[in-house]
């Protein structure tokens, strides 16, 4: 049977989703959701926690740029996942890719060929694709320079790096990055209760009581979600608005694959 064509996505950024070498089990997890499988379902299947698969998915669809599984409400459980369309397509590209792999690497069979280093693997949880505003030493002669990012949803995000590190990058206006910041760097609080600049604003979507602190995963205002902690008790709500602040230096900026 033909394979099925590939039609490159005109408004998404699918590849982007498989530049991670890590994104492999994130892909299994999509995988199982595509066929019929729960979350939960799912993150049996893969092995890996409940928590750790709903992130798995957040974490795909921020590289996407679109959502690539949708809640379902009803059933037996109260609800579900769903695979969408542009979740199909992203299997299907990834399918593609390992094809042409294989292809590739078959050609050089017998050589000394590893594909460690096809792709980085991170800690960090929080990856949104952001596109630089402006970029600019804070005062003239600073080595440091104050990147400014706006994000899908509209928001505004600051990072402080090195002019070195601006230069290598080839930060400009315009040019499509990813945000990177570790989930422990950043604090979530109730709307209102945080004016910082630089913040996101979303709905909470998942919290997860700690010990010391509360696990927090936002739902970002125009598509994706952040993570980030709370002092125990937290008092926010599924549903309630949240913000999420770290200090400029955390936020790591890369370059998609």
């Amino acid at each position: 049977m033909a394979s099925r064509k590939i039609v490159p996505p005109s408004s998404t950024d699918l590849p982007h989703a498989l530049a991670d070498a890590s994104a492999d089990k994130r892909l299994d997890v999509l995988r199982h959701v595509a066929a019929g499988c729960s979350i939960s379902q799912a993150a049996r299947q893969v092995g890996i926690s409940y928590k750790a698969a709903w992130q798995a998915i957040d974490t795909l669809s921020n590289l996407s740029g679109v959502p690539l599984v949708e809640r379902t409400v009803g059933g037996v459980g109260g609800g579900g996942a769903r695979i969408t369309a542009d979740g199909l397509q992203l299997l299907a590209l990834a399918a593609e890719l390992a094809r042409a792999r294989q292809q590739v690497l078959a050609r050089f069979a017998g050589g000394s060929i590893s594909e460690g280093g096809l792709g980085l693997r991170t800690s960090m949880r929080n990856q949104l694709r952001c596109r630089v505003l402006q970029c600019a030493p804070r005062v003239p002669g600073d080595p440091m320079v104050e990147v400014t990012l706006t994000t899908p949803g509209g928001a505004l995000l600051v990072s402080t790096i090195t002019q070195e590190s601006s230069d290598l990058l080839g930060l400009s206006p315009g040019l499509s990055v990813l945000a990177l910041c570790k989930a422990t760097a950043v604090v979530v609080s109730l709307a209102g209760s945080n004016n910082t600049p630089g913040a996101l604003t979303g709905r909470i979507e998942r919290c997860s009581p700690g010990t010391l602190k509360d696990e927090v995963v936002i739902a970002l205002d125009g598509g994706g979600h952040w993570v980030g902690f709370a002092q125990h008790p937290f008092k926010g709500r599924v549903g309630d608005v949240a913000v999420a602040a770290w200090l400029p230096a955390a936020l790591v900026i890369g370059l998609p694959g």
